[in-house]
This record gives structure tokens, sequence and C-alpha cells, in this order.
């Protein structure tokens, strides 16, 4: 998944000098942890406390998508001894070697994380050996509740991808406004999963361009106003769009702004009944990492349930973490969009490592789409 840009959450600034109290000794250098996180993806105190209990100073850079921390994985040297990989990207990662396996021993409340949740990151990290889980979501619709019964009539079906991949729904929505997820690996697996395939397909003519995927997805794109990624948190809250194609956390914000802004306008987000897309953000150690045993304490820290339920408070996305459901706030806790019951988790599908060929095919699909060729 790629993150919104949302506002810039302040960089632990680099670690305070230790000066020696005896005359003509050299200043020390606290220990240090560097931190490669998503924009606004922690709560404002958590590294404050950890930096409090523990007296090793966090330097917390922030990226906006994927690609770039890839860039910087694959390059070599990062400079990061923590970072939070996507974990579809985190498999092709571990094939190119750059994470190091991890020391559970060090991880004391490993044992907190739901196993069923690890048993899907099975097909990207096998024996879960080089990511811990840190936040996770679905991929669904986000919709104005009373504009879209306006349009399509009491029965729209807001529970179902039929909503944006049938065309005479599409059609009438544009009127509102529809924005799509400018992301084939995001959209692209939910089509074939619509359509009855394998939404991990890597059977290239499930990727032609006149494949039954394309040819859906080419019907809807007439009526679509905006491919984004971010942009539709804002459109939702105020109005300008009806419908999006978004993840959990970023729908239940632009929820959150309309209730504050009172601005009349009701946001709810829906995962189809066909079934949907589930991902994690995980925590990985890179293999050239100068402070691994500090990263495993930022992990072991993170794991804990007071701190990761204050993280989920914070961000409105789900955490794998078993223990810490009662310390959450209510309205996370028990909304169903953020936590699926167990009815609709047996209906998630994760990513899997398809190979660079299938990923090209992916990206030459979108590009044709987008441009309506």
């Amino acid at each position: 998944m790629t993150h919104p840009q949302r506002k810039m959450r302040r960089v632990v600034p680099i670690a305070s000098l230790v000066c020696a109290l005896s005359a003509g000794a050299a200043p020390a250098m606290a220990e240090t942890l560097k931190f490669y996180n998503w924009s606004d993806y922690i709560a404002e105190d958590t590294i404050e406390r950890f930096e409090a209990e523990t007296g090793i100073d966090v330097i917390e850079d922030v990226f906006d998508s994927n690609e770039v921390l890839e860039a910087k994985l694959l390059a070599g040297n990062s400079g990061y001894d923590l970072v939070v990989p996507t974990a579809s990207f985190m498999g092709r990662q571990i094939q190119a070697g750059v994470f190091d396996i991890l020391d559970k021993s060090k991880l004391s409340n490993l044992h907190r994380v739901d196993t069923e949740l690890l048993s899907f990151l099975e097909a990207v990290d096998p024996g879960n050996q080089y990511g811990v889980p840190y936040l996770w979501g679905t991929t669904g619709i986000g919709y104005n509740v009373d504009k879209v019964k306006e349009v399509l009539g009491e029965d729209a079906p807001v529970n179902s991808w039929d909503l944006v991949f049938k065309p005479e729904n599409m059609e009438k929505l544009q009127s509102c406004g529809v924005m799509f997820l400018d992301s084939p690996d995001e959209l692209y697996p939910l089509v074939l999963n619509y359509l009855g395939k394998d939404p991990n397909s890597r059977t290239q003519s499930d990727y032609a361009l006149d494949s039954e995927g394309v040819e859906l997805l080419k019907s809807v794109r007439p009526y679509v106003s905006q491919f984004h990624s971010s942009q539709y948190i804002s459109a939702l809250a105020n109005g300008d769009a009806c419908v999006a194609i978004g993840w959990s956390g970023d729908v239940i914000q632009a929820q959150d702004r309309a209730i504050e802004a009172e601005n009349g306008i009701n946001i709810e987000y829906s995962i189809p009944k066909e079934g949907t897309q589930v991902w994690f953000d995980m925590l990985a150690i890179p293999k050239d990492a100068k402070n691994k045993d500090a990263a495993h304490k930022f992990i072991d820290f993170l794991l804990r349930p007071d701190v990761i339920a204050d993280i989920s408070n914070y961000v409105a996305y789900a955490n794998p973490n078993v223990d810490a459901m009662d310390l959450q706030d209510e309205e996370i806790r028990d909304n169903e969009g953020i936590y699926p019951p167990a009815d609709v988790k047996k209906k998630l599908f994760a990513q899997k490592v398809r190979g660079m060929r299938i990923e090209r095919l992916m990206v030459r699909l979108w590009t044709d789409i987008k441009t309506g060729r």
C-alpha cells in the first residue's frame, strides 16, 4: 500500500552529546536508533516514552511511499536500524537479501501477536523470520451515505464491489465523484477476486491488455474522476467525492474530519461481501543496520499492549496485538471496518510475491487503463 501524505510528525533531533566530566575527555555519543517510518504513523508520545525508559535516542525519518523505502534498501547502506515496509514489498525485499533474521529471544512480547494474522504473512515471509506486523488494515469502499442513496436509491449495493465495478452504477455515481487508488498492486487483485479468479494469479493471460480484468476496469474508467492514493481522504470529508476505493484507516480519518467539521457529511466504510485485500505494515531490520540490539528493543516496546493500543487510537488502524483490544478506545475497538469480524476475515486475502514479469505486466496495464487507451 501507499500511505497518504498527512501532517508531518516531528522528526526527533540527533542524539544529545553526553559531556564527560573529567577535563580533556572527549564527549561520548549517546546510543541511537535510526527509524524510518511512514509519516504520522505513530502516537505522538511513543518515541518519547521509549527514550525515557531505555535511554536510547531515536532519530525518526519519514517516507510516503513503499517505492522510496525500497530504493533506499536495495541501494544498500540505508543508514537505518528499523524500517516499516508493507508486507507485499517486504516479500521481494527478503528475496533480495536486504533484511536480517530477527532474534526472537529478544522479543519477549512476540507471543501477543495474533497467530491468524501471522498465517497471512507466511506467503511473503515463511516462518515469520524477518518481520513483525506493526499495523494492518483492509482495502474497501468509503462512501457518502446520503449522496449514494440519493443517486442509486435505498438499495445501493454499498456492501459489494458491484458499486464500483458495474458501469451502470458508476455512470450514475460520476455526478457526485468517484476516486480509485492509484495502484495496480491494490486495484487489480480486487478485480481478479471479483471475477472469481486468483487475486495473486501468475497466469500471464490474466494481465493481458485484452483480458477480462482489464476490460472490466476500462468499462468503468470513464466514470472515475481521479486516481490518487491520498486525496480521497479530504475529498470524502468535504463532499467533493461520494465514493472512493481506499484503505480502512484513511476512510475512518475522512469520517472523523467530517464529524469535526460538523458539515453534515456522513461517511461510512464497507468491506465488500466478495472479499478484499488485507495488508500489513511490518517492522524489519536491515542487514546492514548499525544498532540491531536497539532495533529489537524498540520492536519489543511496540509489541507491548499499552503502547500499540495508543498508536491504534491515534492513527485509526488495527494492530495485531491480542492483548491490546481492551486498552483501545471503544470507537476503534468496536469498529468492524477496522477490526473485521470472523466471518469477514475468512474472505480476506493477502498479496503474494508474483514475480517481476507479472509486476511489469501490471504496470503496463495500469498505464493503459489510466490513460484511457
